[in-house]
């Protein structure tokens, strides 16, 4: 079973094609559950979401495309949502989807994996920064109401690591995801960016199986082209870990399937 629930559409300001191409990139590509899972709009930052009103756009657009192609691929409905506490909005939060994805961009609202912004790092403690990451990761999962970890170790995305061990780093916010009873994605992306490997790092991942928390696949999709990307490199990662499953999401339960 080949399941990918992390991708976008041009609704989020920074995607190409549309939803359409990519469920038949997807189809191409042997992927047996498909999900949307675009950027939630969020009072914060909007220049990268969609707005509240397009919610209603998007939700109703893939859910036609889901019964147009229900013979072909099963397509699911999710969404991104960025986690900043005081930022957090019902309308997101009580969606009729299948999952919410809680990712962390920003901390103190500086949106660290933007490039425009990369200069800050020069400034910054890189273990004290990692563990801010992964601070705001426990909370995230503390907070109750996501059902996937986004790219759970963004935090590398310009290759920038600790000479500390990533996994005392991390320890708490996979305790309190597995406690809150959540999934983290394999994210493809990461092979796109200058860090150029799988979010999670194996280090993670041995962490996450270690504790028992089942994982997902996404390629993070924001153009057609990206639609399974590296799948196959991602799949490896999992099993030499020791997975031999995954899961994906309909109506908020976990479904379970062999990989």
């Amino acid at each position: 079973m080949r399941v990918d629930l992390h991708n976008h559409t041009p609704l989020c300001n920074h995607a190409t094609g549309t939803p359409r191409e990519y469920i038949l990139k997807a189809i191409e590509e042997n992927i047996d559950i498909y999900g949307f899972s675009d950027h939630a709009p969020m009072e914060f930052d909007k220049e990268y979401r969609m707005s509240f009103d397009d919610m209603k756009v998007y939700e109703k657009e893939i859910k036609s495309l889901k019964d147009e192609f229900k013979d072909k691929i099963d397509i699911r409905l999710g969404y991104e949502v960025d986690f900043i506490d005081r930022y957090m909005d019902s309308r997101v939060l009580n969606a009729d989807v299948d999952y919410l994805i809680g990712s962390v961009h920003f901390i103190d609202e500086w949106g660290f994996d933007n490039p425009e912004y990369i200069g800050k790092y020069k400034n910054k403690d890189i273990n004290k920064l990692w563990q801010d990451y992964f601070d705001a990761i426990e909370a995230m999962a503390k907070f109750g109401k996501f059902d996937i970890v986004g790219h759970i170790d963004l935090i590398k995305v310009f290759n920038y690591k600790p000479n500390k061990d990533i996994k005392l780093i991390a320890i708490n916010a996979l305790k309190a995801i597995k406690k809150a009873n959540m999934t983290i994605e394999l994210n493809t992306a990461g092979i796109r960016k200058p860090v150029k490997e799988v979010y999670p790092s194996k280090e993670i991942l041995e962490l996450a199986y270690e504790l028992d928390i089942p994982i997902t696949f996404g390629s993070d999709a924001h153009s057609i082209e990206q639609v399974g990307f590296e799948y196959n490199v991602a799949l490896k990662l999992a099993k030499e870990v020791g997975y031999n499953s995954c899961v994906a999401y309909l109506n908020r339960e976990k479904e379970l399937f062999k990989i």
